[in-house]
C-alpha cells in the first residue's frame, strides 16, 4: 500500500543517528520506498530540515547543537539559509 499516494504534505519523524552512530539522513535512501521525492520536512532529534529541490535546507537545530556536529552526523549536504536581522 502507498502511504503517501495523493497527500500534500510529507513530514518525516526520526532519530538523526542509528544506534550505532551512522547517519539516518542520506542523501540517497538505502531502503525500499513507498514514494520518490515526497518528503516536504525531515524532524529529527537534532534539527529539522526542508527537503527542497535544490537539497536540504536548514530550519532550525536543537538547543546546545552545534552546526559543525550536525555536519558530522547528516550524511547529505544542506544549505543555512541567511537570516536577515529583525
Amino acid at each position: 500500500m502507498d502511504l503517501v499516494a495523493g497527500t500534500p504534505r510529507i513530514v518525516v519523524l526520526t532519530d538523526h543517528c542509528a544506534p550505532d552512530g551512522s547517519p539516518k539522513i542520506l542523501e540517497t535512501c538505502t531502503l525500499p520506498l513507498t514514494g520518490v521525492g515526497v518528503v516536504n520536512r525531515i524532524i529529527s532529534d537534532l534539527a529539522v530540515f526542508d527537503v527542497t529541490p535544490d537539497g536540504l535546507v536548514l530550519v532550525d537545530q536543537a538547543p546546545g547543537v552545534e552546526l559543525d556536529e550536525l555536519r558530522e552526523k547528516t550524511g547529505a549536504p544542506f544549505t543555512i539559509p541567511s537570516r536577515s536581522a529583525a
